[in-house]
């Protein structure tokens, strides 16, 4: 993915922005979620992070069950098309909406 189309910006609890890039946007139990690499120094880091995408917002997964589920259902989506992307690692992550 290249481009600023593939790029969101969030603000952590500090209000400090965060660029990320969109991995991939996936449908696991009938909601959507969105896998994002944060964009460090103008670099992608090699982590990632997913957030539940609540109409237009991004929202947390506290639940480690359903965090397990996406991480699993994405595993599964890239050994199916394998590429560069990242698999998540992080349940939570600092950013919110």
């Amino acid at each position: 993915m290249g481009g600023e189309e593939d790029v969101v910006k969030l603000l952590d609890e500090d209000g400090v922005e965060h660029e990320f890039s969109v991995v991939d946007v996936l449908e696991v139990d009938q909601r959507r979620y969105a896998v994002l690499q944060p964009v460090v120094g103008g670099e992608e880091s090699e982590t990632a992070v997913i957030f539940r995408m609540e109409d237009d917002t991004l929202v947390t997964i506290e639940d480690d069950a359903e965090f397990e589920r996406v991480r699993q259902a994405f595993e599964a989506v890239d050994i199916e098309a394998p590429g560069d992307h990242p698999v998540p690692t992080e349940g939570q992550s600092e950013p919110s909406h």
